[in-house]
């Protein structure tokens, strides 16, 4: 069960996770905690750097965390408190973990001082297919429909 008012122990938390993970080294100032019924269920700092993974953020990590906790892939009845606006990327996942809300305290204007601005990011997102920098080709639409028939005709998937 969510609340729509935030509790500031759980934000206070993701803010720690981020310091700490600042200070040993592991990435960047970002840090999360997905909570569930007033109990946290994943954390999460950022481990890009440490890790050579550009997916690290500490939103994902910290949904990772909760999804392996939970035994599940849907994040529905969670919060998620994150010591900054999510990224473009994050932001993708909360929507596909289905959280119920997101608290964050800094803003992509507070990342943007710090190093960390992905306005270009959130730009390329809302640009047609054919107007974004990174080139994106379609190639072999037609193949691609055996996979979808596939799903179509499979019984017993689970739907997300």
């Amino acid at each position: 069960m969510t609340t729509d008012q935030p509790d500031a122990r759980f934000m206070d938390e993701a803010v720690d996770l981020a310091v700490k993970g600042v200070l040993s080294g592991e990435g960047g100032p970002f840090g999360a905690v997905v909570v569930k019924d007033g109990a946290v269920v994943g954390r999460g700092n950022n481990r890009v750097t440490s890790s050579n993974d550009p997916t690290a953020h500490a939103e994902i990590v910290a949904i990772r965390e909760a999804c392996a906790a939970l035994g599940t892939f849907s994040l529905a009845g969670c919060e998620l408190y994150t010591s900054c606006e999510p990224c473009p990327m994050c932001l993708g996942a909360i929507a596909w973990a289905r959280f119920d809300r997101v608290y964050y305290a800094g803003n992509r204007d507070d990342a943007a001082a710090a190093g960390f601005d992905d306005a270009e990011f959130y730009d390329e997102v809302c640009r047609p297919i054919d107007e974004r920098h990174l080139p994106m080709i379609s190639f072999r639409r037609t193949d691609a429909q055996r996979a979808f028939e596939a799903w179509r005709a499979q019984g017993d998937r689970v739907d997300y």
